[in-house]
């Protein structure tokens, strides 16, 4: 195969298709949209299915390097202030997993994968370049840019986010699902966060329609503190600045040390969550979906990136095992993430209203069976996720 791939979307999934491809010996061209390529974002939860696919990627080294391990995933009641469990994220968990779980900083994980691509010569990079729709034409597909030019290849892969051009012309299934969960975001230096919360861990605090996360950052220069609650959002919105009052609005029910964390917060960011339902309509001849374009899911189960990295994996595995077939290789690709995809985004929506945000009995049961479970029994329910899509060199799934 000589044509290289088009890539429509710049952000961690365009780039590590570009990488997962150059590793098959693919050349590709990455389209963005912006004046630069960067990440909006803060902190990024990292379970050990992410490190599986940085080494198919080329850039474990890397990743390793620059994350933070910390040593325990843990829930705490926002009512009572109380641990609920804990999940120890200890040699036992590595050893099941065959990798550990981090934190990282988002924008510290993108520069990994751009510098990869920069240095790779089979990889093109540009900016400035907003796509807007597609061609094809059998032999090849195409990219439409805003200003009419169009960027042929092979392929065309649509990694263009959750508002995807690509799939809204794939697709054609309109704007995104509104969850009225709004997400509030801050990042604050380790030494204004209270040091009796200042835990190698992240945490989540669960209370009536809301739920708190923090965690180090960056070698522990800083704290990620990310607050949700259910308020019925009408409408998207995406990074807007909001006051610290505002931010407190959905929180006043929950005890002071839960709220002292949202108190110590600065220049907080506002984001209305949306999804959309799974789909199986990912390929259209020579093009195809990938991460949040294909199966934009809740942030609740910390995987929409990770779940991003397996797809750029699996599509080059794929198009490597289908050299001379390319519309084969995307239908193999799409078939072989398309349920475990599904999983993930419709687990994610249960875990916001069964788990994360529940009141009274409901609560009270969620305390209950959550204290029951042991280590062992946390890991046998992560298995599915964590020990997940694993393939190896030849492309075919081991575990």
């Amino acid at each position: 195969m000589q044509q290289r791939f088009v890539i429509a979307g710049g952000g961690i999934g365009g780039l590590a298709t570009a990488l997962g491809l150059a590793r098959a010996g693919i050349a590709s061209v990455v389209l963005e949209k912006a004046a630069a390529l960067s990440e909006i974002g803060a902190g990024i939860q990292l379970g050990p299915n992410a490190f599986h696919a940085f080494d198919l990627l080329g850039v474990g080294e890397a990743a390793r390097a620059m994350a933070v391990y910390i040593d325990r995933l843990r829930l705490m009641d926002a009512i009572s202030a109380e641990e609920i469990a804990h999940i120890p994220l200890d040699e036992a968990f590595r050893a099941r997993f065959g990798n550990p779980y981090a934190v990282v900083h988002r924008g510290d994980l993108f520069k990994v994968f751009l510098r990869a691509c920069e240095a790779n010569p089979l990889v093109e990079l540009r900016t400035h370049a907003e796509v807007t729709g597609y061609v094809q034409d059998g032999r090849s597909a195409g990219a439409r840019l805003a200003g009419g030019e169009i960027v042929r290849g092979a392929a065309l892969i649509g990694a263009d986010g959750l508002w995807s051009a690509i799939r809204q012309q794939l697709v054609g299934d309109g704007p995104p699902r509104v969850s009225g969960h709004t997400t509030y975001r801050s990042v604050i230096p380790t030494e204004q966060m209270p040091e009796d919360l200042r835990w190698n861990a992240a945490t989540l605090w669960a209370g009536p329609k809301c739920h708190l996360v923090h965690y180090p950052l960056s070698d522990w220069k800083a704290f990620n503190l990310v607050v949700t609650c259910h308020n019925d959002a009408p409408e998207p919105v995406a990074g807007k600045p909001v006051a610290h009052e505002e931010v407190m609005r959905g929180f006043r029910h929950i005890h002071d040390r839960a709220q002292s964390i949202i108190r110590i917060g600065v220049d907080w960011k506002l984001w209305v969550l949306c999804d959309r339902d799974p789909v199986s309509e990912w390929v259209d001849g020579r093009v195809a979906l990938l991460g949040d374009a294909a199966h934009p899911m809740m942030q609740y189960m910390a995987q929409g990136a990770c779940m991003a990295m397996e797809d750029a994996v699996a599509l080059a595995h794929m198009v490597a095992r289908h050299p001379d077939d390319i519309e084969a290789a995307l239908r193999a690709y799409r078939d072989h993430r398309l349920l475990r995809t599904a999983r993930v985004q419709l687990q994610s929506r249960a875990i916001g209203e069964h788990i994360y945000h529940p009141s009274g009995p409901h609560a009270a049961l969620r305390n209950a069976l959550a204290r029951a479970k042991t280590a062992e029994d946390w890991y046998e329910t992560l298995g599915w996720l964590y020990g997940g899509d694993r393939l190896d060199d030849s492309g075919a799934p081991t575990g």
